[in-house]
């Protein structure tokens, strides 16, 4: 369990990003004195990257008065400090000695998401010198937090140009080799910046013959490099002196995307899921269109404008936290259940109030009063509590709202069973043909989603006459054929028709409909709408990861690559392998994961409680 103590992820990132905006001090929390007023400088990448972490008043608590956008116009600010927070881009670098040469601020603190070359700093110390300037350069960092934490156990790369880093990236037939080069430096440099803020040295598991290979085998190299230096090693508690082997040590599992292509295509039943897959959520915000009114327009009136909100669903709520990994079902119960309890404590509120304001010389009432009163204050006491709960609940009444419509206008719930019964080889109740056919199911990107699922999970492919009938409901249902296109040839190329993966034998299982969402008086009217209980299964990229962690043998990772960059030289064969079951693992997969299989590791975690998972997934 001493692994389950350490920091996560997310607390060390905001530990990095809190002392660069203290200029690069150890931020002290309960420190009595005024913070010093400064401007924060970032880019898009900058902005990701802080985002999710810090909220506009815990960056005014740390003296930011500004936060502006490097190429935006901005006006001189010649008494306050600037903390500059940017990708190394020769763009980025041409705009920073601009700013030096404009004397926009007092002293400038440069902040480099990833590290920078010794080119690219002779620029800026060129632009300082040009413009008597140096004297007001007053620090230079690399901070290594080139990836976005999400969660307390989730990041994910950066999110600006996250096509150069995507699954169609990687797997484009026309990639040139400097292309892919570039693509897996990109991945490297952010796991590397990754590990340099964990503060640890993994050992690392890939699959051969892959992209993940490639990342591996450069990802190693990279570290090789750093600890040979040991002097100016990132990974000062971590060094060579502290033993080849330590119990400590994170395992890295690279699995390439092309192991499940079934998973990403299949459509979900938990709450975070959901979210992700039907609303417009990003960064851990989701934005909502809701109409202005409900009453209908009259005939030739221009139609209403609709009004934009925007949640953010981040750790601090407590719901969120609570039910994100929940079926939808039981997420719609919970929200009724905590209306109905802030309704129990308002009404109490009221009550207290109307006595409280009893007049007359009655002394009834004057009893009831002097009872009612030390009710009354710490009903009082708990007002802003009692609000905050209100927001939570507003928030996610409408997210969950907005999702019941999804789900009901698609019938997700009726693709949802379905597509976990082709996965788990069930008996299926209805043709496949009927489903693609009705014009009532789904959009043509859900049909598609469905056969293309169908095709993965098959043992055999469909025949020729088969495929074209197919090929034709999609058609008509608005389909574009070209992912078919794309699987099929997938398919063939990887021969996974004699084995296609596997996503054990369980299935969901149909309840009644709740009965309390059901009342009238509920808010989620849950009337066709199957409610659905999850079975635990372990979905392929989460075996991958028991097999490894457990150092089970198993013909599918048995043949998986082994890299230790502690070890100063040798190949797989030579080095010295950790025997020992791994307490602590990071998994990462190359070509983008999903909020399922985010979901599916956070289960096998509660399974294996004296575990600690971090999990990394290009969620796009």
């Amino acid at each position: 369990m001493a692994a389950a103590a350490a920091a996560s992820i997310r607390e060390r990132q905001t530990v990095a990003l809190k002392r660069m905006l203290n200029f690069n001090v150890p931020h002290v929390k309960n420190s009595t004195g005024e913070p010093v007023w400064k401007v924060l400088i970032y880019d898009r990448f900058g902005q990701d990257i802080i985002s999710p972490l810090l909220s506009v008043k815990e960056l005014r608590d740390m003296g930011i008065t500004l936060h502006l956008l490097l190429h935006s116009d901005r006006d001189p600010i010649p008494d306050v400090p600037a903390v500059y927070f940017v990708m190394p881009s020769e763009e980025n670098i041409d705009r920073m000695c601009q700013d030096l040469r404009n004397q926009l601020y007092e002293s400038y603190y440069l902040n480099f998401i990833s590290a920078i070359s010794r080119s690219k700093l002779e620029d800026i110390a060129n632009a300082a010198l040009a413009a008597s300037a140096v004297a007001q350069v007053a620090k230079v960092f690399d901070q290594y937090l080139n990836f976005i934490t999400l969660e307390d156990d989730m990041f994910v790369l950066c999110n600006q140009n996250k096509e150069l880093v995507s699954y169609r990236a990687i797997n484009r037939p026309d990639i040139t080799d400097t292309e892919m080069e570039t693509v897996m430096d990109t991945i490297v440099d952010s796991l590397f910046c990754f590990f340099v803020t964990l503060g640890a040295v993994p050992i690392i598991r890939c699959s051969r013959g892959t992209a993940a290979e490639m990342v591996a085998v450069k990802l190693d190299k990279k570290l090789r490099e750093n600890l040979r230096d040991a002097r100016n090693s990132l990974f000062t508690g971590d060094t060579l002196g502290a033993g080849q082997f330590s119990f400590q040590r994170p395992l890295l599992v690279l699995v390439d995307r092309n192991i499940d292509l079934a998973t990403p295509l299949h459509h979900t039943w938990t709450y975070q899921a959901l979210v992700h897959d039907v609303l417009d959520f990003h960064l851990n915000r989701v934005n909502l269109e809701e109409s202005s009114g409900v009453e209908n327009s009259p005939a030739g009136a221009r139609p209403k404008r609709k009004n934009k909100k925007s949640y953010d669903l981040t750790p601090v709520d407590k719901f969120w936290q609570k039910h994100k990994g929940s079926p939808f079902p039981e997420v719609a119960e919970s929200v009724q259940q905590e209306l109905e309890s802030y309704r129990a404590q308002e009404d109490e509120v009221k009550r207290l109030k109307s006595i409280m304001g009893l007049e007359g010389e009655d002394e009834g009432a004057i009893s009831m009063l002097s009872d009612n009163t030390a009710k009354l204050t710490s009903a009082v006491s708990s007002l802003p509590e009692l609000l905050e709960k209100k927001r939570l609940i507003d928030l996610h009444t409408n997210v969950a709202t907005a999702v019941l419509e999804h789900i009901k206008a698609r019938k997700l719930d009726v693709y949802f069973e379905y597509e976990e019964k082709i996965m788990s080889k069930t008996t299926l109740d209805k043709s496949l043909l009927d489903i693609i056919s009705d014009p009532d199911a789904g959009t043509p990107e859900d049909k598609m989603r469905l056969f293309l699922i169908y095709y993965i999970s098959a043992q055999q492919a469909p025949s020729e006459a088969d495929l074209e009938q197919y090929k034709k409901a999609l058609t008509d249902a608005g389909c574009n054929l070209n992912p078919l296109q794309y699987i099929k040839q997938w398919k063939a190329f990887a021969k996974m028709a004699s084995a296609p993966a596997s996503y054990g034998n369980s299935t969901t299982k149909s309840m009644g409909l709740l009965s309390r969402v059901m009342n009238t008086g509920s808010q989620f009217v849950m009337e066709g709408v199957k409610n659905l209980v999850l079975k635990q299964q372990n979905l392929p990229v989460t075996r991958i990861l028991d097999n490894l962690m457990e150092m089970k043998s198993n013909p599918e990772t048995d043949d998986y690559r082994y890299f230790d960059p502690k070890m100063l030289r040798g190949n797989d064969s030579s080095v010295p392998r950790n025997k020992n079951p791994f307490q602590e693992a990071i998994v990462f997969v190359v070509g983008g994961g999903n909020y399922i299989e985010y979901q599916n590791l956070v289960d096998y975690i509660k399974v294996h409680f004296d575990l600690v998972i971090l999990l990394s997934f290009a969620v796009s």
